[in-house]
């Protein structure tokens, strides 16, 4: 902007700025108001500015870490299956498969906090206090043996943590050294004929598999989908592609629009053939199972004491733990705040019943 301003008048400069602001917009929407704008405005920077009030220590935060994040991290934020380890890999990065944790890695504290307080807990994110945002910064860099579990972490102690990583960046100068390579007239000459992929990321272990029962339902719904706007009979003969529920008769579009949905599901939930545990069980033949039935996943204390209790999955109690499963099951390890459409609830449990065999 300041290139921009220096090559214009300073007369010109001035009509800009006197431009109403409803003719800048087309007349369109209003000035954000200052709360507005505070309530967006949540970035920290690495000199701690843009810190909340607020306060928390490793032991407070280790409770809240259980509750909110040890489902997919891990009770000590080892990680657990894919999902990312927090602490550990001090002295790694020189090797050819570095481990990059909070710990290791990276150099600035507001980075963590700062996405924890945005993004965290994966499915209910924005609803953690400054104050259990601070308690479970501290027990992440308790686990990293960065500070004490007594120390308390706020925006007054925040520039006392010295990040293991701090030096290991340098500022990015492209713009004063390489913006000149990048600009002129494209080069189009000795260009490659084709472009082949040579590696998937399946490689690094960040692709999640693909079952062939997951495979099978995909197809299903995309021939369901372009048959809408066929013939009835043309409609007919792609509905028999999709899977048969268990028991009673189900919509096959339901179950096709319980697939889509099911997405939302599967970072932590595997179905069909081949599916395995991850941070959470597989779901093959929850309808009219116990709660806690597969076996060597381990549930929470709360879902086993329901399933004690005589909780049985059906349409019914379904629907109720996926509206607000930490309503329904105070203390569940499940991290996702729920579906809140009844309509998604009625779809994914269709879905789920065309998965029988545990």
């Amino acid at each position: 902007m300041s290139k921009f301003l220096k090559s214009i008048s300073i007369g010109a400069v001035a009509t800009l700025l006197a431009v109403p602001a409803a003719a800048q917009t087309f007349g369109l929407g209003r000035a954000a108001l200052p709360e507005e704008i505070s309530a967006w405005n949540l970035d920290v920077h690495p000199d701690g500015s843009g810190l909340p009030e607020g306060q928390g220590d490793a032991i407070d935060g280790e409770e809240i870490f259980a509750i909110q994040c040890a489902a997919c991290h891990g009770d000590f934020a080892e990680g657990i299956g894919n999902w990312p380890k927090l602490a550990g890999g001090m002295d790694t990065l020189d090797r050819e498969d570095p481990l990059k944790t909070v710990g290791s890695y990276w150099p600035y504290l507001s980075t963590t906090f700062d996405y924890i307080r945005r993004s965290m807990p994966y499915g209910n994110a924005g609803t953690l206090s400054a104050d259990e945002t601070y308690a479970i910064v501290a027990y992440i860099l308790y686990s990293n043996d960065l500070v004490e579990d007594d120390f308390v972490l706020s925006k007054d102690t925040f520039l006392d943590v010295e990040m293991p990583n701090a030096d290991g960046f340098i500022l990015d100068d492209r713009l004063e050294t390489e913006f000149t390579k990048w600009v002129g007239e494209p080069c189009m000459t000795g260009c490659k004929d084709t472009v082949e992929v040579t590696m998937r990321a399946l490689v690094l272990d960040v692709t999640p598999e693909e079952t062939a029962a997951d495979a099978a339902v995909v197809e299903a719904a995309a021939q369901q989908e372009a048959a809408i706007t066929a013939e009835p009979a043309a409609v007919a003969a792609q509905e028999e592609a999709v899977p048969e529920p268990v028991g009673a008769s189900v919509d096959p579009a339901l179950i096709a629009e319980g697939m889509k949905v099911f997405r939302k599901c599967k970072s932590c939930h595997q179905v069909g053939d081949g599916a395995k545990n991850r941070s959470g069980p597989i779901l093959n033949g929850l309808i009219g199972a116990p709660a806690g039935h597969i076996d060597g996943f381990k549930y929470s204390k709360p879902l086993m004491a329901k399933s004690e209790e005589g909780l049985v999955w059906n349409a019914e109690t379904l629907a109720g733990f996926l509206a607000a499963p930490k309503t329904y099951i105070k203390g569940t390890k499940m991290g996702f705040a729920g579906l809140k459409d009844p309509a998604d609830i009625e779809a994914v449990i269709a879905y789920l019943t065309t998965f029988s065999d545990p």
